[in-house]
């Protein structure tokens, strides 16, 4: 059993932080599923989520990028 504390409420804010670590290659998706009791599939989850909202800012201002 991990150290860490169940978190029973993710946030956006944390999900993003996970994320984070884990293209930063601080971490990993198992290693994420595993400390925190989630499926790998649930880590994936999020991380194309990630990906989808972080390429939808891009576009945000079109007109600038002309």
């Amino acid at each position: 059993m991990s150290n860490e504390p169940t978190v029973k409420r993710w946030t956006a804010k944390r999900k993003a932080a996970v994320v984070m670590d884990i293209f930063k290659g601080k971490t990993t998706v198992a290693e994420v599923a595993r400390q925190y009791d989630l499926t790998v599939s649930e880590v994936e989850g999020w991380i194309e989520e990630a990906q989808r909202n972080m390429e939808n800012g891009f576009r945000a201002r079109p007109k600038d990028i002309r």
